[in-house]
């Protein structure tokens, strides 16, 4: 069993948003995310489901076509196949919980991003 909070992993970086593996099976990925105002994932479409819980900050989700504002308490749900992403507004901290885990290769997009400073990449 994993038991955690967000006091414990709390922890920021400069350059992009941290995100912290604290499960992760054949089945799902939990990650605790670390956002800075302005800090973002960048918009990308996985195979995979994912559920986004807001604990802190306040931000926007890309859900398909739609940005949605969230805030403490925000809980976004992205089906597999649809654009998603996460941008920051004030320091941010939100779990993600992907299923199945997505593989490297979906996440190139999320480096190009990234590299490019870029919240939609493509």
């Amino acid at each position: 069993m994993v038991a955690t909070d967000f006091e414990s992993e709390r922890g920021f970086d400069e350059g992009r948003f941290r995100a912290d593996v604290i499960h992760e099976s054949d089945a799902q990925k939990v990650v605790m995310g670390y956002f800075r105002p302005g800090q973002f994932i960048p918009v990308h479409a996985p195979d995979s489901d994912v559920a986004i819980t807001v604990h802190e900050g306040e931000g926007v989700v890309r859900e398909g076509g739609t940005d949605r504002e969230v805030e403490p308490g925000s809980v976004v749900v992205v089906p597999a196949g649809e654009e998603r992403g996460v941008r920051a507004e004030t320091e941010l901290q939100a779990t993600l919980v992907t299923s199945p885990p997505p593989g490297e290769a979906a996440h190139e997009p999320v480096r190009r991003g990234l590299q490019r400073g870029e919240f939609e990449p493509e």
